[in-house]
């Protein structure tokens, strides 16, 4: 059997996912596992600043007790963004809060209210109650993601009961990086009369999701080598129609899994 330090180097080579795997083999290898230089190959290069981001103190006695820490939801910069790693492959996802968006008159409290709510994960969420003209960007850079990895990026949202102008008029969703655009029509009303519209436009529609919202998804990109920022829209500017009742929770970007669409 090879020295306990070359089967923490070899581990380290793998992912999360296959280390946890390979400690089933021996207790030789359960041994090396639970050595700190695996579990550093695993964390992002960045935890020291991530760590230093976090609104609660982290407590853990190891770097495999942090990388696990990390697996669970964080909220970074005064509760403005939640970061947490996959835990298979120990890649990077950011929810960034609606308060991290520019949402067009998003301080008229006539067109849109900020509430607090015991499902959103911050402090508040964005409820639009009446505007003509929405507008919902958000940015994120790639620097602050895992390296050559294809990444979704997604609109948390809720339609509510009261919800009013979204069924005549789909809306623009359009996600840039390095100067080029990737565009596309979600739908968010009901539809009752526009299945063929919906299926033969190929339109984004709600889906829903683990934590009770719903998701509508801009694109997706690549995260290469160099830092460059990522551009993400929703917007109906044209339709001079009403709409209220939409609730914005944040822009989810998360590493796409290999065979989804």
């Amino acid at each position: 059997m090879l020295p306990e330090h070359c089967l923490s180097e070899i581990l380290s080579l793998t992912s999360p996912k296959d280390a946890l795997r390979s400690s089933l083999v021996s207790k030789s290898f359960l041994s090396a596992i639970e050595s700190d230089s695996v579990w550093e190959r695993f964390l992002p290069a960045d935890y020291g600043d991530i760590i230093s981001r976090v609104r609660n103190p982290l407590e853990f006695s190891s770097k495999k007790e942090l990388f696990f820490c990390l697996c669970h939801p964080l909220l970074l910069d005064a509760g403005t963004k939640s970061f947490k790693l996959e835990k298979s492959s120990g890649k990077k996802s950011y929810i960034l809060s609606a308060k991290e968006l520019s949402i067009t008159w998003g301080n008229d409290p006539l067109r849109w209210s900020w509430i607090s709510s015991a499902s959103t994960r911050f402090s508040t969420a964005a409820v639009l109650r009446a505007t003509d003209w929405l507008e919902i960007q958000g940015k994120i850079r790639t620097g602050m993601l895992t390296l050559n990895t294809t990444y979704g990026a997604y609109l948390i949202m809720k339609i509510s009961d009261r919800a009013y102008g979204f069924d005549s008029k789909p809306l623009e969703i359009s996600i840039e990086v390095r100067g080029q655009i990737s565009s596309g029509t979600a739908f968010l009303g009901k539809q009752d009369g526009m299945e063929k519209e919906v299926i033969e436009g190929g339109w984004e529609v709600p889906r829903g999701r683990e934590d009770g919202w719903m998701e509508i998804e801009f694109g997706e990109f690549f995260s290469g080598e160099d830092d460059e920022e990522v551009r993400m829209s929703l917007r109906e500017v044209k339709g001079c129609q009403l709409k209220g009742g939409l609730v914005i929770e944040g822009i989810e970007v998360r590493p796409k899994q290999l065979g989804s669409s």
